[in-house]
């Protein structure tokens, strides 16, 4: 019996002396913060293309220290509204996502990466998943493309149908710009492969274009109002390119300081036509200087549509500053005429 009580007596003085060292280890343990995603995964299902989608991601610190979020950085396709910088130990922040669902179509998953001063787990991944479904687009594609001189129109057609149950209409249609222009009527002959059986179907002509167009890249959108409950807008985007009708290599002319006699007292200035499909019809009639010791003369280039303007110092230039400008006359009907500074220091000759 005594040897069995000493046993026992043993075993209990173990158990203290292992839970007097654990907790013992614990105390003497740093305070740390640790992260907890309450729900990394957030599925919307089945959604209209245009909505706009938000989430509150909860984090949780489940450690002994302040959490601290240093970044929330999300991934193409979602942006994060804001987040909560610092959690206290048992206490819950947010990281709030939105994803825009007008560019995409079908499954989605966009994320967020979340990193903190966690030393465990210093960053942690939440993710929107949905499914979009367009109630209205258009075919071949919902946008148009054009490569264009300034001052030409091109026309191209669209066709716009719906997934809707209540039959489709076309409200209005908001052009960005008065150069853009947008007719449409309800087609006569149905596409059967586009959208639901029997829906209404709209061809869209869109004409971009003419003297008022501006010369650059072209990124604007157009907004086709309808009566679609899951997706009123429809934004079909222009993009492409305006370019000018002729070139001018170069855009001005500066002689520096020369003599009447001297080879660079002769320069030359190149003017390209733009139009790949009739270069020929492009001309430069002729070229005036404002300069009285600078000539002017034109001649044609190498290429169809091509022209070289000779300027040339007189010898009988007066010597000092020169600063005027040559104004070179075109066929063009939007720019007919271009002016090209001139610059320079007429030296009198070495003898």
């Amino acid at each position: 019996m005594s040897k069995r009580i000493l046993i026992v007596t043993l075993t209990l003085l173990m158990a203290l002396s292992a839970t007097a060292a654990m907790a013992q280890a614990t105390a003497a343990a740093p305070k740390a913060p640790r992260m907890t995603v309450v729900e990394p995964v957030k599925d919307f299902g089945t959604v209209a293309k245009g909505d706009k989608l938000t989430y509150n991601f909860l984090i949780k610190n489940t450690g002994t220290a302040d959490l601290e979020i240093i970044a929330a950085r999300p991934a193409c396709g979602c942006t994060v509204a804001e987040f909560d910088k610092i959690i206290k130990p048992g206490k819950t922040g947010k990281v709030v996502a939105n994803v825009d669902t007008t560019s995409f179509s079908g499954p989605i998953a966009k994320g967020v990466t979340i990193e903190t001063n966690d030393p465990a787990t210093p960053s942690a991944q939440v993710t929107i998943h949905a499914i979009v479904k367009p109630y209205v687009d258009a075919h071949p594609a919902g946008f148009v493309r054009y490569q264009l001189l300034q001052g030409d129109a091109e026309t191209q057609t669209i066709t716009l149908y719906s997934e809707e149950t209540e039959p489709f209409q076309i409200v209005k249609i908001e052009a960005p710009q008065d150069w853009i222009k947008v007719d449409y009527k309800k087609t006569d002959t149905m596409n059967e492969t586009l959208g639901r059986t029997g829906q209404a179907q709209y061809k869209l002509n869109v004409t971009v274009g003419g003297p008022d167009a501006k010369i650059g890249p072209l990124a604007e959108k157009i907004r086709v109002i309808t009566n679609s409950k899951h997706q009123p807008d429809y934004w079909i985007s222009v993009t492409g390119v305006i370019r000018p009708t002729f070139r001018v290599e170069p855009t001005g002319v500066n002689f520096g300081e020369v003599a009447p006699s001297d080879s660079a007292a002769t320069r030359s200035v190149v003017v390209r036509s733009m139009d790949i499909k009739k270069p020929e019809a492009f001309v430069v009639t002729r070229a005036e200087s404002s300069l009285p010791g600078v000539k002017a003369a034109v001649k044609p280039g190498a290429n169809k549509g091509e022209f070289e303007v000779t300027l040339q110092v007189d010898k009988n230039a007066r010597v000092g500053d020169m600063d005027g400008n040559v104004k070179i006359y075109t066929s063009d009907k939007i720019n007919p005429v271009v002016t090209v500074p001139v610059k320079g220091t007429v030296k009198a000759a070495v003898k």
